[in-house]
């Protein structure tokens, strides 16, 4: 920890690009500094927000602290806060009994070695935003911007490379709110048949980007579509 802060490791947010990729750089080339990433991708994040039984960000984050922690073999951990500080820590200290966290907000500004941790994790991030690569078979612009809300050309790109029905390529979070609001006015909502046999009174829902569910006009009780009828297919419940 002494050694560690007499370099110039801050909170990444305070610093410029180059010295954030000189830093990353000589973290990497210092054998007694070992880092590892754990990647929450925009699919990933976007599928587990959106689910019906959705999880919001912090708890992904936990997850990865999670995965990234037990990776970790010597005791005594740094950790830079997900959400209240001390429940943080309580999360933590329960699910790894055996080692000892000190959790508190700004630690990537207050710990040198937090500092480090967020320069890993912001050239990673960067890095990846640069260097993106989609499932789609489409052709985008690599010119995408920083991938924060207050950027313009982050938002440009945005408005320039949506579908009115599929919505964004894979790389863009469908539930980060910037690009919920984009989708809200560029986008049509899409009409689902309702399957569900327990309760058939519930027509059609209209399921916009980014929105919970909204009901439709109440049906008159006809039961299952037609096209599920005719082809027998039934709802799987037993796997």
């Amino acid at each position: 920890m002494e050694a560690l802060s007499q370099r110039s490791f801050a909170d990444s947010k305070t610093l410029k690009e180059e010295k954030r990729e000189s830093l990353f750089q000589e973290i990497e080339e210092d054998a007694t500094i070992g880092t590892a990433v754990d990647v929450l991708d925009a699919r990933t994040i976007s599928a587990q927000m959106l689910h019906s039984q959705k999880e919001s960000l912090n708890v992904l984050a936990n997850y990865a602290t999670f995965r990234l922690i037990e990776g970790v073999l010597a005791l005594g951990v740094y950790v830079d806060t997900v959400g209240e500080a001390s429940r943080h820590e309580a999360r933590l200290t329960d699910r790894f009994p055996g080692i000892r966290f000190f959790v508190c907000p700004k630690a990537d500004s207050i710990y040198p070695i937090v500092s480090a941790a967020s320069i890993v994790a912001k050239v990673t991030r960067d890095r990846l935003v640069k260097e993106f690569s989609i499932a789609e078979t489409v052709d985008v612009s690599r010119q995408t911007g920083s991938g924060y809300p207050g950027d313009p050309d982050t938002k440009l790109w945005l408005q320039q490379h949506i579908d009115p029905v599929f919505g964004f390529p894979s790389i863009v979070r469908f539930s980060w709110s910037t690009s919920a609001k984009i989708l809200e006015t560029a986008a049509v909502p899409v009409q689902w048949e309702c399957d569900d046999e327990l309760n058939a009174s519930q027509g059609q829902q209209v399921l916009p980007f980014g929105k919970q569910s909204v009901k439709a006009e109440v049906s008159t009780g006809v039961g299952r579509h037609a096209f599920f009828r005719a082809h027998k297919l039934q709802r799987v419940t037993n796997f």
